[in-house]
């Protein structure tokens, strides 16, 4: 069984150790336990995207929870701005009932 570095798709990254196969599945797998190794390393590279999403959304948190207590302030604000009308047309309908009450 061929080793993967003894293979000329091989290559290892200097600086950090890294692993890389230049195979392309459909056409440089040698042997059939490339593909498995070549899989293996796909799944190693897309867990570490996924670790790096993990920590940017924990470091983004803290904000957004900031961001959503100050949005809802904001709403909140709002409908106590807007209260007002709910109140004056409130009254103007009980009036209306009232003198319609009076009227029978």
């Amino acid at each position: 069984m061929l080793q993967c570095k003894d293979c000329e798709y091989f290559s290892r990254d200097e600086q950090t150790g890294r692993i890389m196969l230049g195979c392309d599945p459909f056409s440089t797998i040698k042997e059939p336990a490339c593909l498995e190794k070549l899989q293996l390393l796909r799944m190693d590279g897309l867990l570490r995207l996924y670790q790096g999403t993990l920590q940017w959304h924990q470091k983004l948190a803290p904000m957004q929870e900031k961001m959503f207590e100050m949005m809802k302030r904001e709403m909140d604000d709002l409908d106590d701005a807007d209260s007002w009308k709910n109140n004056y047309f409130d009254e103007n309908e009980r009036n209306e009932q009232d003198e319609g009450d009076n009227k029978i």
